[in-house]
């Protein structure tokens, strides 16, 4: 755990970057700090938007599909959706679920749930009924807002759940946010008395997501994303990743604090992003290694079609970044690639900078001011050697206090487990090599999928693969890969399992490999490695 002298240089490195980054304006330090005592009275959300309508920010907090709405105006109607759920009897001991896209009804609700001092569950759009109604069960929630493309799933909550409709698009009996608010004071709402905070859910790539609570935490935490990523005061961000997900929430609390205007859209496609990209001059993309994976094989006939000269930053994280697709990136946008390694419970590890990722493709990059990473061998040893691999544990001021059922990650020595495997190399830069419970072990030797993922995946004829290991009677696990191939390449399987005998050792060789036409991923673009294990394949 970090000692005295750290974290007094670590809050002086936190204090630089935030003034750098323009989240304390300098010279208007007073304005800053007021911002900052908002935050500390109604959350990271809600406490930027407070204090920038009071401080008479003109400017658009968000565009989205039904047009530009302003920080005056998100504060205004925050206030008055906070008054309609009063009404109602939601109050800040209620728990209020949320299952949007991304929009300005997903940006009121936790808004005006800050304000109210009400926990927020934010729901996976992904969720099919049974996993919504354990969640909710679990979590106890007793108010749920959703947009209408949702409205079968949320109808399997209890008849005593209270409904509003964030996005709605067809006539109900239930309630929009905008019928909410109608008619409702506009002015400012007291400070709850107790701060609500956020659940964000895991990944749930086995299972029921696990819930991990977001409560107070030091204005300082955001100098970790912005020690090492460019955002700036002022500036428009492309929000492609889901808003209910680390990655986006993240950012676009961020962007909140920074008086920034950003861009939505309810559903992802890739042409239609670099679109809105071009046409707002965004100085941000924010998405998951999936949506930039679709955006990169657009090709260059498509991408050309749209001015993105304005892009600095392309703000990836959730999942690893193969040394291909970090390759394709630059060749497509320039040096504006940033990839943050971190997890829902964590939240920041490292970032790397499109300077670490051209010497290094496939990085994590480096642990920014107020983040510490050690890895531990199997005997909670440290292992300090370059290119060995250990278990990657963090300490960060955003890292979570355990999950909401009472259950917790493993830590050692303040340090919280990550879950992954990694190494540094001989610069101190991280490698993720994968899961800790994704190896595999084939005839007494062990092997990290990620390493053979990311070799085939660097062929111009595999847009990705995934590799898995199943049950064998000689070697007690072999491996098998399932391919993505290119449009029109060959499926020549022995070509790749050639490919990888020549690159890696022979033993990291998969026997089988199966061409698909897409591997299986949740709604934040996680690979769902159970459907591929559990997957009939033709012998």
């Amino acid at each position: 755990m970090p000692g005295l002298v750290t974290k007094v240089t670590d809050t002086i490195g936190a204090a630089g970057v935030m003034i750098r980054a323009g989240l304390v304006p300098f010279p208007r330090i007073d304005k800053g700090l007021k911002s900052i005592a908002a935050v500390d009275k109604y959350g990271p959300f809600a406490g930027p938007v407070h204090a920038h309508a009071e401080n008479g920010l003109d400017a658009v907090a968000i565009i989205d599909e039904r047009g530009p709405i302003t920080y005056a105006e998100l504060e205004r109607q925050s206030n008055a959706l906070v008054r309609a759920w009063q009404a109602e009897g939601i109050t800040a001991d209620s728990v209020m679920g949320a299952m949007c896209r991304n929009h300005r009804g997903l940006v009121l609700t936790m808004l005006a749930a800050a304000k109210n001092g009400t926990k927020l569950v934010l729901m996976n759009t992904g969720f099919a009924r049974p996993q919504l109604v354990d969640v909710a069960a679990r979590e106890k929630v007793v108010a749920f807002v959703y947009d209408d493309e949702f409205a079968d799933i949320a109808d399997a909550l209890p008849t005593s759940v209270k409904k509003y409709r964030s996005w709605a698009e067809v006539p109900s009996t239930v309630h929009s946010l905008d019928d909410a608010i109608a008619g409702r004071g506009t002015s400012a709402v007291p400070a709850p008395s107790t701060n609500g905070g956020f659940v964000l859910l895991t990944s749930g790539t086995t299972g029921t997501p696990k819930g991990a609570p977001r409560g107070h935490t030091s204005p300082l935490a955001s100098a970790q994303f912005l020690d090492r990523v460019p955002l700036r005061r002022g500036q428009t961000m492309m929000m492609a990743a889901p808003a209910f997900h680390g990655t986006g929430v993240s950012q676009f609390a961020l962007a909140l604090g920074l008086g920034q205007t950003v861009v939505m859209h309810r559903k992802f496609d890739p042409e239609n992003t670099v679109k809105l990209v071009a046409q707002h001059k965004c100085d941000s993309l924010v998405v998951v290694p999936t949506m930039l994976q679709r955006i990169i094989d657009l090709g260059p006939a498509v991408l050309s079609k749209y001015d993105t000269s304005n892009l600095k930053i392309v703000f990836s994280a959730g999942a690893s970044l193969s040394p291909d697709l970090c390759k394709r990136v630059t060749a497509s946008f320039g040096y504006v690639l940033y990839n943050l390694y971190g997890s829902t419970e964590v939240a920041v590890a490292t970032v790397a900078t499109p300077e670490d990722l051209t010497i290094a493709p496939g990085t994590a990059g480096r642990a920014p001011v107020t983040c510490h990473v050690e890895l531990f061998d199997e005997n909670n040893q440290k292992v300090t050697t370059p290119h060995t691999i250990g278990r990657i544990f963090v300490a960060s001021g955003l890292s979570f206090e355990g999950y909401t059922d009472g259950r917790d990650k493993e830590r050692i020595d303040g340090l919280l487990s990550t879950g992954d495997v990694g190494h540094f190399d001989a610069n101190g830069l991280l490698f993720v090599d994968g899961r800790d419970d994704d190896m595999i072990v084939s005839g007494g030797e062990n092997v990290y999928p990620l390493e053979v993922e990311n070799l085939l995946a660097d062929r111009e004829d595999v847009l990705e693969a995934a590799v898995i290991g199943v049950e064998d009677a000689d070697f007690g696990h072999r491996l098998r890969a399932f391919v993505v191939i290119a449009p029109g390449a060959d499926k020549n399987s022995e070509d790749l399992k050639a490919h990888v005998r020549s690159n890696l050792a022979r033993y990291k060789v998969p026997r089988d490999i199966v061409f698909i036409d897409e591997l299986p991923r949740n709604a934040t673009g996680k690979l769902l490695r159970r459907v591929l294990i559990e997957m009939e394949i033709d012998k």
